[in-house]
């Protein structure tokens, strides 16, 4: 069957998506997306890679502020889609837009709904140590990932993984489960399945304040810490009132107290933790670009 998608989403994840939807020949009516924002030194206003994406393919391209007033809500009826995808749109849809389209909102969540409902299910799933994670297409409803699930993809964690690798691999992996989702909803062979709240947790955002590593927590959740936090906000250590990011590391075998260097040569810098030590490989010193660490150690010296 023909259908018009309606296309809600913002950063780079969501036009990865888009990109696939267009690929696969479906009719993009329309794209809801935030508003353009004013990026580095310029401040000029840059538009959402979704925004651009769109255009590029002539398609009609909405920025409402908010979806929440009558006037958004006339916008969709307006634009009466068969079906919404939401992908990283940046807000919550109220009900009467949940209600437009007579094939529901689909939403693209990168995680094992139950599990890591909320805004940053990637970077929780490493941080907390999840050897698997995955793709849920759900159909939304009121609540924040709460929908019933339609399909679900499994992937595992690779042991060095960060979360900006990670996010590329899931955008690959939810794009074509999205494709094959809308075909199962549009031949009728979908089927819906209820969340069992009681497995839920939710994954709040990520920020600045969780960048310090504390040395006395063990070399596997500071590792997790590293990984999960990369790209951003990075995990970050202070060593004589400089503050080094901390992009790449592994578990060592060193013993000290927690926080104490224990060398600092070409192999990278080892420092002492609650149960070990862990050796910082890849860093980034203030004004500087992410280099090994063993190179930066060698003009930049550390007792």
């Amino acid at each position: 069957m023909s259908m018009r998608i309606l296309f809600m989403g913002t950063p780079e994840y969501a036009k990865g998506t888009l990109e696939a939807l267009y690929n696969a020949g479906f009719d993009i009516c329309a794209v809801i997306t935030q508003a353009d924002k004013p990026k580095d030194r310029g401040m000029q206003l840059q538009a959402p890679p979704v925004k651009e994406l769109a255009l590029l393919h002539g398609t009609p391209v909405y920025q409402p502020k908010t979806l929440r007033d009558a006037t958004s809500i006339a916008l969709v009826q307006e634009i009466a889609p068969d079906m919404i995808i939401v992908v990283a749109y940046g807000q919550i849809l109220p009900q009467e837009i949940l209600d437009i389209p007579p094939l529901g909102c689909l939403n693209v969540h990168p995680s094992l709904l139950p599990k890591y409902r909320g805004a940053a299910p990637i970077q929780w799933a490493i941080l907390d140590g999840e050897a698997v994670t995955g793709v849920t297409i759900m159909r939304m409803d009121a609540g924040l990932d709460t929908g019933d699930m339609i399909t679900q993809c499994k992937t595992e964690i690779l042991p060095n993984e960060t979360s900006g690798e990670l996010f590329t691999r899931l955008c690959g992996i939810g794009s074509k489960l999205l494709v094959e989702t809308i075909a199962s909803i549009a031949d009728g062979t979908a089927t819906y399945t209820p969340q069992d709240g009681s497995l839920a947790n939710y994954a709040k955002r990520i920020t600045r304040d969780m960048s310090p590593v504390d040395f006395t927590r063990s070399a596997f959740e500071i590792t997790n810490q590293i990984r999960g936090l990369n790209p951003w906000p990075t995990a970050t250590v202070t060593i004589k009132d400089c503050t080094f990011k901390l992009l790449e590391a592994h578990p060592g075998e060193g013993t000290g107290t927690p926080g104490e260097i224990l060398s600092a040569g070409k192999e990278g810098l080892e420092i002492a933790c609650g149960d070990g030590s862990v050796i910082i490989t890849t860093l980034q010193a203030p004004g500087k670009k992410p280099m090994a660490a063993g190179d930066y150690l060698r003009g930049n010296p550390i007792e």
